[in-house]
C-alpha cells in the first residue's frame, strides 16, 4: 500500500489510493461544474410538453375531421415545450413519446328537434394515411321541447408516438340530425383538445 508522508514545505507527498464511486452516498448539485449525466442515471420529473387547442366558431352536422377554425389556447395558458402543429384539422406531435389526448365536444340542438346520437371521436393514424377511432363518446336520445338543448361529450386516449411523420391524430363529429350544432369559443374551451406528453416511448 502506498504511503503518504507529510512534508512541512510541500504538504502531502505520495499517491492516494483510488476511491470507489460506490462509496459516494450523496452529491450536492452545486458542486457539479461540468460534464453530462445520462438521463438513464437519474429519475426525471415534470411535464415536458402540454398543449391545448380549441375551435373558435361552430358548425352544423358532421365533420371528419374538424378541419377549420382551430386556435391554440391564448387566454390564460401558453403551451409547455414545443407544441403540436395543425393543418386542416390534422395534428402532428413535436417529438416521439407517450401522449395523452383529451377531446371535449360542446353541442347544441335546436328547439323541437331530436338527435339519436351525437358522437365525438379521436382518430389516430400510424401510417399517415388510415385513421382509426381510439377515443369515443356519444350523447344519446336528446329531445328538446322548447328552447335549444345543449350537451357535452368527452373522450380520451393514450398514444405511443414512435414516428412523428406517421403517427398523427384528428377529431371527428358525427350526429344523427344535421341541424345539430358543434359550438366553439375564442375565450374558453368548448370544443377542443388537450394533449400532454407523459414520458418516453
Amino acid at each position: 500500500m502506498a504511503q503518504i508522508k507529510l512534508n512541512a514545505t510541500l504538504g502531502l507527498e505520495g499517491t492516494l489510493p483510488a476511491i470507489s464511486g460506490a462509496n459516494l452516498t450523496s452529491l450536492n448539485a452545486s458542486n457539479i461544474s461540468s460534464g453530462t449525466l445520462s438521463t438513464s442515471r437519474y429519475v426525471q420529473g415534470g411535464i415536458t410538453m402540454a398543449d391545448q387547442w380549441r375551435i373558435t366558431s361552430g358548425f352544423q352536422g358532421d365533420a371528419n375531421p374538424i378541419a377549420s377554425n382551430w386556435e391554440r389556447n391564448d387566454t390564460d395558458f401558453a403551451q409547455i415545450g414545443t407544441g403540436l402543429t395543425e393543418s386542416s384539422g390534422i395534428f402532428t406531435f413535436p417529438s416521439t413519446g407517450i401522449y395523452r389526448i383529451d377531446f371535449a365536444h360542446f353541442g347544441e340542438i335546436a328547439g323541437g328537434n331530436g338527435s339519436r346520437y351525437n358522437e365525438a371521436h379521436i382518430r389516430v393514424t400510424t401510417n399517415n394515411s388510415t385513421y382509426y377511432t381510439r377515443g369515443y363518446a356519444s350523447s344519446l336520445g336528446i329531445q328538446t321541447a322548447g328552447g335549444n338543448g345543449q350537451f357535452g361529450n368527452y373522450c380520451s386516449c393514450i398514444v405511443d408516438v414512435t414516428d412523428t411523420a406517421n403517427v398523427k391524430f384528428a377529431t371527428m363529429i358525427e350526429v344523427a340530425d344535421n341541424g345539430t350544432s358543434t359550438g366553439g369559443f375564442s375565450d374558453r374551451q368548448g370544443t377542443g383538445i388537450t394533449v400532454i406528453r407523459l414520458g418516453d416511448t
